[in-house]
Parts: C-alpha cells; structure tokens; sequence
C-alpha cells in the first residue's frame, strides 16, 4: 500500500458545475501532455466541451490520450465524436471492448471505472464524475450528485504513474506505441500546500485489495464519527462487522446511501443488509430527491476519501478504481459539510422498526435479488468467505 505524503494542494469539486470548468481551465493551461480516463464519456453538450478543449489541446502540440471503457461508453460515446477525436489529433483507446452477451465470463466485469486526468506531470483530478452533463441526464433528475478533487502535489504524480503505466499496457498489449515505458517512475511533483494524502487504485493484480483495506484501516481506527455517502452499497462480510464493531463501541455510524432505483436487482439486493446494520445501531439514510452517485467517506473529521470505488463487489473485487485518501481536518470538515447539506435537504432517515414491519412482498424481493446477486458472484469465482455472506 502506498504511504501518505505530504505537501499537497487538495481542492474539493462539488459536481459538474464545478468540475468542468476547472477541468477545461486546465486543459487550456496544458503544455505537454493530458491523459484522460472515465468511464463514460457522452456525446453530449458537456462531453462535446470537453472533446472540443481536448482537440485544442492537441492541435496546439500537446500529447493527448484519452482512453474510456468499452463497456461503460458503448451508449454514450458517438462513432463520431470518436472520429472527431482522432481526426484532431487526440490519441484514443477503449479499454476492455465489450464482450458479447453469450460470452459469460469474469473478465467481462473487469472494467475501467476510475475517472482520471493528469496534466503536464503537475495537476490531476481524481473523483467519480465521468464526461457526462449531470444536469440534464435522461431519467434522473438533476443534479447527479457526486464529488472529484483537484490535486497538485506529490501525489499527482502517483496520479501520473499510473495513468501512463495503464496507457502503456494496452498499446503494449495491442501491438501499439510499445516503446511506451510500461513502468514509467513517478514524475517530480513539488510541493504544492499543507496536505497530507495518497492516492489508492484497486486492479488485479498488485493491487487487488487497496481501496477497501484503506476503508477498513481507518473504519477500525475511528473514535467519534464515520460518515459514508456512497451509491451502490453492497459490501462483504468484514466490511460490515467493522461498521457493527464500530458502531457497538460507541461510534456513530451513518450512512447516505441511494434511495431512487437504477439498478434493480443491485438496488433491491442491498437492502438485505439494512437489518443487520439498523439493528446494530447504525444510521441509513436514503436520498431520493436526485441521483446520488458519490463516493465518499469522511471519519473522524480528520480522514477523507473522494474517488470511483463503490462499496460493491463490481468496484472492490473487479473494477479498476482510483480514490484519493486526504488526512487533514480542513478538507475532511469541508467534505463533512457537503454530505450533511445533501442529507439535510434531501436524506430520508431508515426507522428500525418501520424498517422491520415492511411488507412480505418487498422481503421477498429483497431477499430474491440478495441470493441471485450471491449466485452469479460465486459463477463467477468471486463467492468466497469474505464476500457477501450476511452475517445474520
């Protein structure tokens, strides 16, 4: 596991009003590379902002790679924003071309759904926003809700590490550009403010187990507080007895997590572990006034993490995913701050015993979706001990 580092300059951005104007404000300041990873990344007006600044960039002499999930960006990704991409210069790649439908294997679940920029060595943004236009996303209603920061510092250039390494990998495994350096050294990234922090990846192989082994770290340690905003929840055994363990001792555990449905079967299989949680102490609320898609947490006002990785199997088991982990207070209060504006004007509190005296017929589905979604992960050889056994 990477060690924190200090000398940091961390700035929070709250959705995509704030996001994308600092991303297009560094795009436009590029002298010497961008490299870009989501996702998603839609033709749409904000992802044509963005394709638009990206060729400017490039027809200016700046080395531009974008490369985006074959999976995720298969709707959204145009075969002619693509074109119009290459046609200006940008170098553009997919990771993990979707498999077909019939072809039911794990590695068809392994997708790229970190979203990632580094620019000249010096600047990052690291978060769960894709090139996507939260405010005017068909069948949600707006804003998407969801967090990135931008980083300069030491740790941009793990950012930077990184994303080349992964850049160098897939043209070497497709036979392209392989002078690229597939274990290029971290830049020199200067000292930029106060911060203390680190970046943390989940792949498969070195780094199978960071993200949530960072979680677990800091849940263990808390004192006084554990605040999660996170959107798909369905975590594994020892990630839910270290929030019982943590709420048992004394701590307050809350959770914010989403109330509106996107995904059923996910939706409804993660409600099988409310029980266990409300029953332990531990406080859920849903929102459901717009689409919550953070990835968040803050603990003891004094740990922060903002990045990709959901608390699922797909982001802690499969997914490649990046999250920064901040330690310091300014950053984690202003966080902090931020998730509670979100539960106060639009979280809706889980009552115990409301929760319990629910109708059979939403029991049922609960607990159908719960043993379907157990099922395909143990298909798929990730039905392990610590993975999804209830606990109860």
């Amino acid at each position: 596991m990477r060690r924190f580092t200090p000398g940091n300059r961390i700035t929070l951005l709250r959705n995509g009003t704030e996001y994308f104007p600092a991303l297009e404000h560094a795009i436009a300041a590029a002298q010497r590379d961008i490299y870009l990873e989501c996702y998603i990344f839609a033709a749409d007006v904000t992802g044509l902002r963005i394709a638009d600044a990206l060729q400017a960039a490039a027809g200016r002499g700046v080395a531009v790679h974008v490369m985006v999930d074959g999976w995720g960006a298969k709707n959204f990704l145009s075969p002619y924003l693509i074109d119009a991409l290459k046609t200006g210069g940008v170098h553009f790649a997919k990771y993990r071309p979707s498999v077909a439908p019939w072809h039911f294997r794990t590695r068809r679940l392994r997708r790229l759904h970190r979203k990632l920029v580094c620019i000249d060595d010096t600047v990052a943004f690291v978060g769960g926003i894709n090139i996507i236009d939260d405010m005017n996303t068909p069948g949600h209603t707006p804003p998407r809700l969801d967090f990135a920061v931008r980083v300069e510092g030491p740790v941009a250039g793990a950012v930077v590490q990184t994303m080349k390494h992964l850049w160098a990998l897939i043209q070497f495994a497709r036979m392209k550009d392989v002078g690229d350096d597939l274990f290029p050294p971290p830049p020199h990234s200067p000292r930029a403010g106060d911060q203390t922090a680190k970046l943390v990846i989940r792949d498969n192989l070195r780094y199978r187990r960071e993200i949530e082994q960072a979680y677990l770290t800091a849940i263990h340690n808390a004192r006084s507080e554990i605040l999660i905003a996170n959107a798909y929840f369905l975590p594994g055994v020892r990630f839910r007895r270290a929030l019982v363990d943590a709420a048992e001792r004394g701590v307050k555990v809350t959770l914010l997590l989403q109330g509106r449905v996107e995904y059923v079967l996910l939706h409804y299989a993660s409600r099988a572990l409310y029980g266990q949680l409300l029953a332990a102490g531990v406080e859920i609320q849903e929102h459901h006034k717009s689409f919550l898609h953070a990835k968040v947490a803050v603990i003891d006002r004094r740990w922060a993490t903002v990045g990709s990785s959901n608390i699922d199997p797909f982001s802690l088991l499969m997914s490649r995913e990046a999250n920064i982990v901040v330690r310091n207070a300014g950053f984690a209060d202003e966080l902090r701050n931020a998730v509670r504006h979100i539960m106060a004007s639009g979280g809706k509190r889980l009552v115990p015993g409301d929760w319990r005296n629910r109708s059979t017929v939403h029991k049922a589905a609960v607990w159908a979706a719960y043993g379907f979604v157990r099922f395909i992960m143990g298909v798929l050889g990730y039905g392990a001990e610590d993975r999804l056994h209830t606990g109860e």
